[in-house]
């Protein structure tokens, strides 16, 4: 134990929950009279993964030092955290895990916190008053080597190693593995980045390199700032032997790819058609709602491209193999940019809207650009939608377990299609730049779409959406009276 920090032994392994009340962790006290400072939340309730995010405080900033040494060697790391407070408050948590804590102060007082699980449980050395800003500031030792493993075995998450740095792989609550976060998709805040790293090394993060300083024994501290707010799991910060590959895509936005010294040459090919799919794609769904792209190519064997907020994360294999299969990852990635980045999932049941219009524009564009039609993937999607909703639920109704299966890709796909189908390419189309539009910036879920969807066709299209979203069985396609549904394997 260090002063003003009191570490709970007994944590959860490999991303367990605890409820509040639980053993160790404070327990819920009797109903505070009215303006009484009292325990935020551990959570913000949802339904999926109830202690992701925490109550009683909004994050206005983050600030984070990392003082980088060399791959899997933990390393000194601190988060300066400013927030406001939404009730008065007696202790607060954050989501927290992985690393060693050391010291944890609130507007510069020493404070008292438990670490339980991925909770990390923080008392002031005084209540905060409702409505108040305060500063919490987390001195702790970062450890590369700690990883999650998602319990359907998809991937390790967290940090990630490459042979000469790093990568960060957060989605979908792996950020607390990497800083002391609010750590849930509908929550977003901007960050500085203050990364340090030895010589000869580069490091990237979300966003705007802001400075570039030598420091004492040469090793250089870069400074980068996310420019709008992101959530917890599109944060990136890698490090590595980077080569900085600079661009322009339509009207004059800055594109950055960050790109592994020996591996520049092999994946220009692929990198070089940025410009084409953001034009394609704001054809479709209007300007990109951020202020510069890039794609950083992951040095890593991980089989896995993530959305990243400003810099899509896309392993090597994935720019060294087929053209027509790179080009739908490149697709894929980058539309999160417009629905998952931009208009934020509010629970995580509203997956469906994040990967299934990354997988819809990824399988149109691939249409015309040497890949199947898209009629042949949704049809082969519909033959499986069935046992799809029998083994990891309906789109709209995932469990925890089953968020990251071929439901929320190719199955939420299939409602787009199907959408498309009953009221025109015209009307989808509209529905589509409007929902983007109208919910840019913001978090939104699946019965905003529908009413969004309702509003902009001009008809009430909820009894048609309810059960392609949340039926136990597939309805008939529009226009497809031939497509048949395969029965149910056991």
């Amino acid at each position: 134990m260090i002063t003003g920090v009191a570490v709970l032994a007994g944590t959860v392994p490999n991303g367990g929950h605890r409820s509040p009340g639980r053993p160790g962790h404070p327990g819920p006290t009797a109903a505070p009279s009215p303006g009484a400072p009292s325990p935020g939340a551990p959570g913000i309730g949802d339904p999926l993964v109830p202690l992701d995010g925490n109550g009683g405080y909004t994050v206005r900033h983050y600030t984070l030092d990392f003082d980088w040494r060399a791959p899997r060697t933990p390393f000194e790391a601190g988060a300066t955290v400013s927030a406001t407070a939404t009730q008065a408050l007696s202790r607060f948590d954050l989501d927290f895990a992985g690393n060693t804590l050391h010291t944890v102060t609130v507007d510069g007082a020493p404070a008292t916190a438990l670490r339980d699980g991925d909770e990390l449980v923080v008392t002031p050395a005084k209540p905060i008053p409702q409505g108040s800003t305060f500063t919490v500031r987390v001195a702790y030792t970062a450890d590369p080597t700690q990883q999650r493993h998602r319990g359907d075995a998809i991937r390790d998450y967290g940090w990630v190693p490459t042979p000469d740095g790093t990568v960060l792989y957060a989605q979908p609550d792996g950020a607390k593995m990497i800083f002391p976060a609010d750590d849930h998709p509908s929550l977003r805040a901007p960050v500085t980045f203050r990364i340090t790293t030895p010589p000869g090394l580069s490091a990237v993060a979300n966003g705007r390199l802001v400075e570039r300083v030598r420091r004492p024994g040469g090793r250089i501290r870069w400074t980068y700032d996310s420019e709008q707010p992101v959530a917890a799991q599109l944060i990136q910060m890698a490090i590595g032997k980077f080569a900085f590959v600079d661009s322009t895509g339509p009207r004059g936005l800055p594109v950055r790819d960050v790109v592994p010294g020996d591996l520049v040459t092999d994946t220009e090919a692929y990198r070089s058609l940025t410009a084409e799919h953001l034009a394609w794609l704001e054809e479709r769904l209007g300007p990109y709602p951020f202020r510069r792209y890039g794609v950083l190519v992951g040095d890593t064997d991980l089989p896995v491209a993530l959305e990243s907020q400003s810099l899509s994360v896309l392993p090597r294999a994935d720019l060294l193999g087929d053209q027509v299969d790179a080009e739908r990852n490149l697709v894929h990635e980058l539309t999160h940019h417009w629905t998952g980045d931009s208009v934020a999932i509010r629970r995580w049941s509203d997956l469906w809207l994040s990967e299934g219009h990354a997988r819809f524009y990824e399988r149109l564009y691939s249409d015309t650009h040497g890949g199947d039609s898209i009629e042949d993937a949704m049809r082969a999607a519909y033959e499986q939608h069935d046992q799809w909703r029998r083994d990891d639920g309906a789109p709209a109704e995932p469990t925890e377990a089953t968020l990251f299966k071929l439901m929320r890709y190719d199955g939420s796909a299939l409602v787009l299609y199907a959408l498309r189908e009953k009221v025109g390419e015209a009307t989808f189309d509209r529905i589509e730049r409007s929902w983007v539009t109208k919910y840019r910036g913001r978090a939104a879920g699946t019965r905003d779409f529908v009413a969004l969807a309702s509003e902009v066709a001009g008809q009430d299209l909820d009894p048609f959406l309810t059960p392609w979203l949340y039926g136990a069985h597939t309805p008939p396609m529009p226009g497809h009276p031939d497509w048949q549904v395969d029965p149910v394997q056991d």
